[in-house]
């Protein structure tokens, strides 16, 4: 069964209609304050469509971990005065999940109207194992848009990719209470890793990074049977580079992914994808941003003026030059994980350098998401400059590992909006 579409339930008719959106609002907050705008302003056009289509448009999201309880810390009362914001209208907000508030407030919306509901996670079922549990909370979800009536009854309408891997009650088992459809920001997802996964023009560059290699194990092994030539930067490099032998002083190291990535270098070296490593790397005296770096070359790390004590915290200036020449010339590539502690701009500079030479390829490019999403915008490149920037993160890589994604399969199953869920 393949999942019908935005377009498939404007052409129904939304009017009137209440319809559930599920969208990726998980945005980072700093003295109550958003920081980093970029899913508010991904998710908002399908939200603002279906509103000025008359629609009746209820908002699911979540926050960070508040642990399946009330947090203030994790509401989304900032995310809702932002989204007004940038929608130019006003955008309401229940005080709970699924409760009186969610109630009073969607009954009370008009054609075209927004409301929020507050933090999904805040209720203990929306992650609950167990099926029934997450099953009593998708029906009261599907009770806000007034259940399966016909053309008039609710709909749902899956848009946060970022959540899609998760087998939550706002993103799986919702799918079988309501008729459901595939979000714009997910079909786009959908064709730009398709894009990446099937026959992908070549060469084809993946440029990784981020602190653990252990992150992205699965991701690496099943890349390697599809890309040409693996880039390997950030904090998980100096794995690599003990397995090589190398000694990477007081940098960030996973000891038992040694023998895994062993494994990885051995592949690449019979004739697999190359593995390209950095060849010289900024050692820093301590992780801070002013604190005192050199450059040093990967064969000698330790022998600079800290010794032993010094933690790599970005990749050299050579390795950028060799970095960006490779991304220059694939005709596709896709890039998740820092090169080094962007936050520090002492430490910055790998990861700009990655960032420009992505806009400067004439070839597909891809950003992963998460901290690779937050970098390009926090080091003021604009979204336009890249072919597609991830709104994923962990999705969109446990898409490339070929995993299976509960919330994609929830709107090709067979029950899909028969009130059956979990079934």
């Amino acid at each position: 069964m393949t999942a019908q579409t935005l377009d498939d339930l404007l052409e129904s008719g939304v009017a009137g209609r209440h319809v559930l959106v599920r969208s990726d609002l998980n945005v980072p907050l700093e003295d109550g304050a958003v920081t980093d705008d970029g899913r508010i302003r991904a998710s908002l056009p399908v939200i603002t469509e279906l509103a000025a289509a008359g629609a009746r448009v209820v908002v699911m999201a979540h926050l960070g971990r508040p642990k399946g309880q009330p947090d203030p810390q994790y509401s989304l009362k900032p995310v809702a005065e932002r989204m007004a914001q940038l929608a130019g209208r006003e955008v309401r907000l229940a005080a709970d999940v699924a409760g009186d508030s969610a109630r009073a407030e969607a009954a009370a919306l008009g054609d075209g109207g927004i409301l929020l509901l507050e933090n999904v996670r805040f209720d203990p079922r929306e992650t609950s194992k167990d099926d029934a549990e997450r099953a009593g909370l998708a029906a009261e979800l599907a009770a806000l848009a007034g259940g399966v009536d016909g053309s008039a009854g609710g709909a749902y309408v899956d848009d946060a990719f970022g959540a899609v891997h998760r087998k939550h009650a706002s993103v799986y088992d919702i799918a079988a209470e309501l008729p459901c459809y595939q979000g714009r920001l997910v079909t786009r997802e959908l064709d730009v890793l398709s894009r990446l996964t099937g026959a992908p023009d070549r060469p084809y560059v993946v440029v990784l990074g981020g602190s653990k290699v252990s992150d992205k194990l699965a991701v690496i092994d099943h890349l390697m049977e599809r890309a040409d030539t693996l880039l390997i930067g950030g904090g998980m490099l100096f794995t690599f580079l003990k397995a090589q032998g190398h000694e990477v002083g007081a940098s960030l190291l996973e000891e038992d992914q040694i023998p895994v990535v062993t494994e990885y270098l051995k592949r690449a070296e019979d004739g697999g994808c190359r593995i390209v490593l950095p060849t010289d790397i900024v050692m820093a005296s301590a992780f801070a941003a002013d604190a005192e770096s050199e450059v040093l070359p990967v064969q000698a790390l330790t022998s600079g003026a800290h010794g032993a004590e010094a933690l790599g915290l970005d990749i050299g200036p050579e390795t950028r030059v060799a970095f960006g020449d490779e991304i220059r010339r694939a005709h596709t590539v896709f890039w998740n994980g820092p090169m080094g502690v962007f936050e520090f701009e002492a430490f910055a500079h790998g990861t700009r350098t990655v960032a420009r030479a992505l806009t400067e390829s004439s070839g597909l490019t891809v950003v992963g998401g998460g901290d690779s999403a937050a970098a390009v915008r926090t080091l003021g490149f604009s979204e336009g400059q890249f072919g597609h920037i991830s709104t994923g993160g962990g999705a969109s890589l446990e898409y490339l590992e070929g995993r299976h994604l509960p919330g994609l399969e929830a709107l090709e199953r067979p029950d899909a909006g028969t009130g059956q869920a979990g079934a």
